[in-house]
């Protein structure tokens, strides 16, 4: 017979929340090096407190991101429904560099295999599929060259993580303008005018951010 979990008494709610939204704000600005000790400090609880609801790392990061991954899963959902593959190539890049602009973490988390965290890894890995297809598409209509390899999607993570403009405004501005000088030179009507590009460099996604 289905068990189901009993609800959590209200102080221990509380504290789940309470780790939650001190995990979401570190991660955010500091990545996912942050130690759980030092979560549990900034949340003013004890470290037992916090292991006894996230065993893991690994636990915590996926329950601190997990609506952003159902956010991100929606956008790519509407980019593949969109008609146009240029607009909706666009899009993506755009969102997904915007996102890493704002929220190291859950850049991070996106793109980092969580080998105990199945769902987490499941979303990842269709999202991969997702933008891969994006790229076909844009490649199938003509409007996004040739040459251009999904190990790109990395290198451009790359520089856009290297973006460090002083405060999140500035750094959010910064990034919008480096993704829009590299969305036109991945345009197809545009790979004319330069020389033949190296051969693309096999970047794994978890080593750009």
């Amino acid at each position: 017979m289905p068990t189901t979990l009993p609800p959590l008494r209200t102080d221990a709610a509380a504290n789940r929340v309470k780790i939650l939204d001190t995990a979401r704000a570190v991660f955010a600005t500091e990545g996912l090096d942050v130690p759980m000790s030092e979560i549990a400090r900034r949340a003013g609880l004890g470290v037992a407190t916090l292991y006894r609801r996230f065993p893991t790392k690994e636990d915590l990061v996926a329950a601190a991101f997990a609506e952003q991954m159902i956010k991100c899963g929606g956008m790519l959902d509407a980019a593949l429904a969109d008609p146009d593959p240029w607009r909706a190539f666009c899009q993506v890049v755009e969102e997904v560099c915007a996102m890493q602009a704002r929220d190291r973490g859950f850049a991070k988390a996106f793109v980092t295999a969580f080998p105990h965290a199945k769902e987490f890894q499941a979303q990842r890995e269709q999202a991969e599929r997702g933008l891969a297809e994006l790229v076909a598409r844009a490649q199938a209509a003509g409007v996004l060259r040739r040459d251009f390899h999904m190990g790109d999607v990395a290198l451009v993570l790359q520089a856009n993580g290297g973006i460090q403009a002083g405060s999140p405004e500035a750094t959010a501005a910064a990034s919008r303008r480096l993704v829009a000088y590299l969305l036109q030179s991945f345009r197809a009507d545009n790979a004319g005018n330069t020389a033949p590009l190296p051969r693309p460099v096999a970047i794994p996604f978890e080593a750009a951010l």
